[in-house]
C-alpha cells in the first residue's frame, strides 16, 4: 500500500453536527479532514464514520493515526 500525503503535522480540531461523513484517508483531499475524492486513481479510499451527537472532535491531520478517524498523537513522531 502507498503512504498517504501528510496534510498536516498536527490534528483537525473542529465542531461538527452529528452524521455520517468520508475521512480522508489519502492526504490528497482539499476539504481535509473530509474526502473530495482525489483519492481516485490510488489504492486509498475514504473511510466513512457516523457521530452520533453534535460536538468537538479531534481528526487526524497526518493520515498516520492508529485510531483513524480520530488523533492518536502519531504526528509527534513523524519526521
Amino acid at each position: 500500500m502507498s503512504e498517504p500525503e501528510v496534510p498536516q503535522k498536527a490534528p483537525y480540531i473542529q465542531s461538527m453536527e452529528a452524521g455520517t461523513y468520508l475521512f480522508c484517508t489519502c492526504g490528497r483531499s482539499s476539504q481535509q479532514p473530509l474526502c473530495d475524492g482525489s483519492h481516485a486513481g490510488t489504492d486509498f479510499a475514504p473511510l466513512e464514520f457516523t457521530l452520533d451527537k453534535p460536538g468537538l472532535v479531534t481528526l487526524c491531520g497526518c493520515k498516520h493515526t492508529k485510531t483513524p478517524p480520530y488523533c492518536d498523537g502519531s504526528h509527534s513522531y513523524l519526521k
